[in-house]
């Protein structure tokens, strides 16, 4: 009997991670993935969630590997620069929950005096990430942390180092080749691929993750998708790639985000180099406008190297495929859908998705129709919960100097959902048990971070100085201790690069 197979079309960052989460959780089942030596990565997604600890762990990649092989280095939380007003003011979204978080509710009893305050007061990463402080000491153990973290990470190294792991370490089967005709079963499932050179290839469930060109789920099987523009506006991105000023340059623990008049820009500073690009509507304004800001922002920062750039353009419509799941095929990754980086969403999908598979695998055709109805449900609640958490930096902004900024605040823009969510922040700040996914992405810590670092304002019904009082006197006793014990990033960073380990 042959075993359970499970093809993979593309590669990348979402084929890799897929292939070596399912054959890591699934010793029995057989992984092929063929990647097209025509297809160019997409080479984006340099920020990940605290969830890659786990996933890189379960994979089997060791920590001191993985930092080596990508350049990676830090990221505790994403930092909004000019979002609020246009200026210079900033908040921060840590990876770490608020003081008191699953016990006391302590947005619920105090109400900070400037947009700032909650997270720098209920949270010691604020301070830790403004002093470039790692997460964790070089003498902890791997993925152990005295602060949450994910990382910011090579994207190009990423996919070298899951692939040579999962086709080492997992017995993945690299295949490269052209997929030239998907065949099916009278049913309707895929049986086969036809490469160009003629190979068959059989499997029992077939993933999508060749990207843009979505080969099975749109391609093959005509999956449209669901337009996010009216919402969410950006439809590109210039993206390039700058050194370090020197070798001592600090390196940041945070994605900085700074809005600019006609979309912002992602600043990710990796051990030794940063990755900037400027997101930005095509309805707004034009790429020769965003490269003079993007151009602006590099010059006028002594951190960086200063030299000529040649930034690269990428379009993307923002959406997700009305079905992810059809018959035996799934789509993960940007075959899936794909919006701006803003949280840095992409990967973590990719990761929850593959996950999820790889502990459900389908091993009849009942199975399979059951699954593929609870996952297109399940996923299509978390991309509907993207575009909200998404559009929910943008809907708060005071910001009038463009018709960009004016165009987002306007509530016809607001997905329903959201204007409902806001509505009932308004009296009682998001606590943990008003969502009803079992499987949301987003904390209701998360929603307070970006609520009151954008000003907005609850009326609290039961305000308790005195426990929040205690609560912010426990933060900034946790603050100072870190601020003390803790290694720079730059310091984790070369130490790391210097190991044989």
């Amino acid at each position: 009997m042959q075993p359970y197979h499970v093809v993979i079309v593309g590669g990348g960052t979402a084929g890799w991670l897929s292939a070596g989460i399912i054959a890591s959780k699934n010793t029995d089942v057989q992984v092929t993935l063929i990647e097209s030596p025509q297809v160019k990565n997409l080479g984006v997604g340099e920020g990940t969630w605290p969830t890659m600890r786990e996933t890189l762990r379960q994979i089997g990649i060791g920590e001191l590997e993985f930092l080596r092989h990508c350049q990676a280095s830090f990221k505790q939380a994403s930092k909004f620069v000019g979002w609020q007003h246009g200026g210079k003011e900033a908040y921060y979204h840590p990876f770490s929950a608020p003081a008191g978080y699953g016990q006391t509710n302590l947005a619920g009893i105090w109400q900070p005096a400037s947009a700032d305050d909650f997270a720098r007061q209920s949270c010691a990463q604020v301070a830790v990430c403004e002093a470039h402080k790692a997460p964790k000491s070089l003498q902890m153990a791997p993925y152990a942390y005295a602060l949450n973290y994910g990382y910011h990470l090579d994207a190009g190294g990423f996919v070298e180092l899951l692939h040579s792991h999962c086709t080492a370490k997992l017995g993945v089967n690299y295949l490269t080749g052209h997929v030239e005709q998907v065949n099916n079963h009278p049913s309707g499932a895929i049986s086969h691929l036809i490469l160009a050179d003629g190979r068959q290839l059989n499997g029992d469930l077939f993933i999508d993750c060749s990207g843009f060109a979505a080969r099975l789920i749109g391609q093959h099987y005509g999956i449209k998708t669901v337009s996010c523009k009216d919402v969410l506006f950006n439809d590109a991105a210039l993206a390039v790639q700058v050194a370090h000023a020197d070798a001592h340059t600090p390196v940041a623990s945070a994605t900085v985000a700074t809005a600019r008049d006609n979309g912002w820009i992602w600043d990710i500073a990796l051990a030794g180099r940063r990755g900037i690009g400027h997101v930005f509507s095509r309805s707004h304004t034009d790429a020769d406008c965003v490269e003079a800001s993007l151009r602006e922002y590099i010059s006028r920062d002594n951190n960086l190297k200063q030299a000529d750039i040649s930034p690269r353009l990428i379009t993307f419509e923002p959406g997700y495929r009305q079905t992810f799941w059809q018959h035996n095929c799934v789509a993960i990754g940007v075959s899936a859908g794909f919006v701006e980086p803003l949280e840095a969403t992409a990967l973590v999908l990719i990761e929850k998705s593959a996950e999820w598979i790889a502990s459900q695998l389908p091993r009849t055709t009942p199975a399979m129709q059951i699954l593929a109805r609870r996952f297109n449900a399940m996923t299509t609640q978390r991309w509907a919960d993207i575009v909200d958490f998404l559009k929910l930096h943008y809907a708060l902004s005071q910001r009038q100097d463009t018709a960009y900024w004016r165009d987002h605040q306007d509530r016809q823009s607001w997905p329903e959902s959201l204007a409902e969510s806001l509505a009932l922040w308004e009296s009682q700040p998001p606590w943990l048990y008003e969502s009803r996914e079992k499987y949301e992405l987003f904390s209701s810590a998360s929603k307070q971070y970006v609520l009151y670092g954008m000003g907005f304002s609850t009326t609290l019904a039961q305000p308790d100085s005195q426990q929040a009082a205690r609560l912010i006197n426990e933060t900034r006793r946790q603050t100072e201790k870190l601020l003390a014990g803790l290694p720079e990033n730059r310091a984790f960073t070369d130490a790391v690069a210097g190991t044989g380990q």
